[in-house]
């Protein structure tokens, strides 16, 4: 999963952006991966893992992970170059979400580039840019397909999307909330226009600490964000970039620590993968034994054979069955061979919609 963070400036996004990628890395043990400045991996938190992996005694445990892009660049006008435009652009076209940040904090010291806090202002400046970028796709695929449109009722069908959906944009609506028919063809262009405001967004509350332990609730800005949020179909976490960035310098006893004086159950990292997560519709399952133990990111609803291509084609081409067995009922009975005893471990077929917390065996040959 790779999430581009955006945000106008001083709104605490590379703040944000380093103490994620910091903090992320050391608490899952996972080195912290350097592809680009503007780019770490981190790792998803996961104590099924580690359990799971003390049970096999596994020589590896690998966990899943994000991809963070930190995406410079994004000021008034970044559609038409301004800031770093264009680069800004492409980095944003290549994540599957964006998370917004967004400043709900009053501070003299730190200067607000149009003067003062206002949520749904900064929100509707960035979603402007998005869509001034996504117009000029469109227009530039309507030049292309008129010049067939005449002469070919496929590319005349098309011409109708691109239109209806370009008026939508133009009424100052992002793409995710276009309509599309159940139409195979339009979902199939409408998909492979990559629109960026078609992407699903979680807003992050930027607060003070003040304000972190009741979740934003008195804050005004933070309700201002949520019901916007709402309205669209987005997701929103709170989070202090400050307080992240001082839980990132601390190794897990001590962040348990602050945290819990914080009153706070869950990290910013914790909350914004869990909101990834829930938005993008994904979950994990697991594959345990004295190798490796790992976890896999798949869409929920997946079915045993597709999960099992996340680790090799192979395994989809060539699968036979799944032996499933929940990590609850693995840990409790402290092996496969003993759960199977018990009657807890299944034998699934092609057909088996594989669950969060599934550990499985695959079966297969090639």
């Amino acid at each position: 999963m790779k999430l581009g963070i955006v945000g106008l400036p001083n709104v605490g996004k590379s703040t944000l952006f380093n103490s994620l990628t910091k903090a992320g890395a050391e608490s899952a043990n996972y080195p912290f991966c350097t592809i680009d400045p503007n780019v770490g991996i981190v790792a998803v938190p996961d104590e099924r893992l580690k359990l799971l992996g003390d049970m096999y005694h596994s020589k590896k445990v690998t966990p899943a992970v994000i991809e963070f892009v930190d995406i410079a660049g994004l000021v008034k006008g970044a559609s038409k170059g301004e800031g770093l435009g264009n680069q800004f652009l492409a980095n944003i076209r290549e994540v599957d979400a964006i998370v917004h940040v967004v400043r709900c904090f009053e501070d003299t010291n730190v200067v607000h580039v149009d003067g003062s806090i206002d949520p749904a202002r900064d929100i509707e400046t960035i979603n402007l840019e998005l869509i001034f970028s996504d117009l000029e796709i469109l227009e530039r695929r309507i030049a292309k397909t008129a010049k067939g449109a005449r002469m070919d009722k496929k590319l005349a069908k098309e011409l109708a999307l691109l239109e209806s959906i370009k008026t939508h944009l133009e009424d100052g609506k992002p793409a995710k909330t276009y309509e599309v028919s159940e139409d195979e063809d339009e979902q199939e262009w409408f998909a492979s226009y990559n629109l960026l405001t078609a992407k699903p967004v979680i807003y992050a509350a930027n607060v003070t600490e003040d304000d972190l332990a009741d979740d934003g609730a008195g804050n005004t800005h933070v309700q201002a964000v949520r019901e916007l949020a709402a309205g669209e179909g987005s997701g929103v976490f709170v989070i202090c970039a400050q307080i992240e960035q001082e839980i990132a310098e601390l190794d897990e006893d001590e962040k348990a620590m602050f945290l819990e004086d914080l009153g706070l159950s869950q990290s910013g990292l914790e909350k914004l993968i869990q909101a990834s997560y829930s938005l993008l519709g994904l979950m994990s399952y697991l594959t345990a034994g004295e190798d490796e133990t790992r976890a896999w990111t798949i869409k929920k609803g997946t079915k045993a054979p597709q999960a099992a291509g996340k680790i090799h084609t192979d395994f989809e081409r060539g699968f036979i069955r799944a032996e499933v067995v929940n990590y609850k009922d693995l840990l409790e009975w402290g092996s496969l061979a003993a759960a199977r005893e018990k009657g807890l471990v299944g034998l699934e077929g092609k057909e088996y919609v594989v669950q969060d917390g599934d550990v499985i065996l695959f079966r297969f040959n090639v």
